[in-house]
């Protein structure tokens, strides 16, 4: 049975299609994938599918009673509210039914009407039946398995990072346990554990599932079918992501053939037309002229644009780059034993450990923006360093990211700044679109490129491939092996950091948290 059914979708913004005439179902208990390059338009296709977007054209068609979850990274959450009260607010409706369930016991009257103890009946059997009294255990073991329960329950919400409130939205939509959940990057901000737990909780989810990611293993494990956005198309393949990859080359293998055939059809006809249009075989010329016209032309496989990065490097005067000396960090009280290390010219060093154990803390100390709680950290007088922050804020997000970058270096030509962001895969349309409306992917690339107008010899990373897809993350792979400088890189992907970097500190082994 289907729960949704898409027909002729057609989406398109300023001078680029996403897709044209585009149709797929989504079946009962059906986990489906949804892939594509940064920008290709999976989000928005999301956001069509639950009404927040209108499209050019097309129809979608849920049936009647289907309830949705959306996880939106982005959506405005209640900042004065602890992380248990928000949690809780996944169970509204039962808590409301429980309160007019208390005031109906307290009413004398109501006891001894026999239509009211009915209704009272029905309201017990209501709260039983959706699990109201395992509400604790069901809240502690989603938080459990996200990694929320370290944070503690009466952390404001207002006071978490942008990584810790994801993955809160996303214990929210859980517990919330609808018929169909759609989820955008749910693995971003998660570590392997978090990341293990989520796939058993998918695998075990009864429901349908909708899920966009670029963490290609994760699908492999959670999906049965995959959506592949990309030029212009939706195409639905059966199987798991593995499965899906093998029938999209063999699809454009076909297509390669036909299209090479037909070439060859298209050159031996126009070369006979060149050569006979004002002879005595002119008739059939006009005649192959005419089947030329009527042919159905077939396009060439299209290729996936390439990011390209490069960061430009300032020659450093020192063989020492920076020495951390049993500094202490943290907010009200430390949250890792103190830290030693130290980096000479030319070392990459990986921050490995799980979201929220301090590495951003421990880097933003580092640079000076947060005060040391004790020890040092000195970096070369020669450093000149260059911050990638993983939180997707700007100081104007109405702007397009050709004015952004116009305002961030006055007198660099328009023309150069658009050949920038087109080496970094964001084409001419969404260079001239607001930040806000570019993807998450699409925003990192336009962050990256920016970092790269600023020549530095110490670069320091902060979750980079959130949100890229696979193509960019080995792009921006190779250009930060490239830089003959100093990193420090956080990242949770192994198979983006594994083999090439130069020391590891594990600061989960430094945690002080309880």
């Amino acid at each position: 049975m289907s729960l949704l059914e898409v027909s002729g979708l057609t989406m398109s913004y300023a001078d680029k299609e996403l897709y044209n005439d585009a149709s797929f179902r989504l079946e009962k208990h059906e986990h489906m994938g949804i892939i594509g390059q940064n920008g290709a338009g999976k989000s928005t296709l999301i956001k069509i599918l639950i009404g927040q977007v209108l499209p050019v054209a097309g129809t979608v068609s849920w049936q009647p009673g289907t309830t949705r979850g959306y996880l939106d990274q982005y959506v405005d959450i209640p900042q004065d509210e602890t992380l248990l009260q928000f949690l809780h607010s996944a169970f509204a409706k039962l808590y409301q039914t429980q309160d007019k369930l208390t005031k109906l016991y307290a009413d004398p009257r109501a006891m001894t009407d026999p239509k009211q103890l009915e209704k009272a009946g029905q309201m017990q059997d209501y709260l039983e039946s959706h699990g109201f009294y395992d509400i604790d255990t069901k809240v502690a073991e989603v938080m459990s398995g996200l990694g929320l329960t370290e944070l503690g329950e009466d952390r404001l919400v207002g006071k978490m990072s942008g990584g810790q409130r994801s993955k809160l939205i996303l214990a929210k939509l859980l517990l919330q346990n609808p018929d169909v959940i759609l989820l955008d990057e749910p693995t971003n901000y998660l570590d392997t554990a978090h990341i293990a737990w989520l796939v058993d909780y998918l695998n075990d989810f009864d429901g349908a599932a909708m899920i966009i990611s670029h963490d290609y293993d994760f699908l492999e494990k959670v999906t049965a079918t995959i959506c592949d956005v990309s030029f212009g198309k939706i195409t639905k393949y059966r199987g798991s992501f593995q499965q899906a990859m093998r029938q999209k080359a063999e699809r454009q293998e076909a297509q390669e053939r036909k299209y090479e055939k037909q070439q060859e059809v298209i050159e031996k006809a126009t070369r006979f037309i060149r050569k006979n249009k004002a002879g005595r075989n002119s008739n059939m010329a006009k005649s192959r002229e005419k089947m030329l016209a009527r042919m159905t032309k077939v396009e060439p496989p299209s290729t996936n644009l390439k990011a390209t990065f490069h960061f430009p490097y300032e020659e450093s005067g020192s063989a020492n780059a920076l020495r951390v000396d049993h500094l202490s960090v943290g907010y009200n009280r430390p949250l890792l034993k103190p830290v030693t290390f130290s980096l000479t010219m030319g070392e990459k060093m990986l921050f490995s450990g799980f979201n929220g154990v301090g590495k951003t803390t421990l880097i933003r100390t580092i640079l000076g923006e947060l005060p040391a709680k004790g020890g040092t950290a000195t970096l070369s007088p020669s450093a000149k360093v260059n911050y990638f922050d993983q939180n997707l804020t700007w100081d104007n997000p109405s702007l397009t990211p050709l004015q952004t970058i116009q305002n961030l270096f006055p007198t660099m030509q328009p023309k150069t700044i658009r050949t920038k962001l087109a080496r970094a895969g964001i084409n001419a349309a969404n260079a001239a679109k607001p930040l806000h409306q570019l993807s998450g992917g699409e925003q990192t690339k336009v962050k990256i490129a920016v970092l790269e107008l600023t020549p530095c010899n110490f670069l320091i990373m902060d979750e980079p491939t959130n949100h890229l897809d696979d193509e960019t993350k080995e792009g921006l792979k190779r250009a930060l092996q490239e830089f003959p400088g100093n990193l420090l890189l956080v990242s949770h992907e192994e198979s983006f950091t594994s083999g090439w970097l130069d020391k590891v500190l594990n600061v989960e082994k430094l945690s002080l948290r309880k």
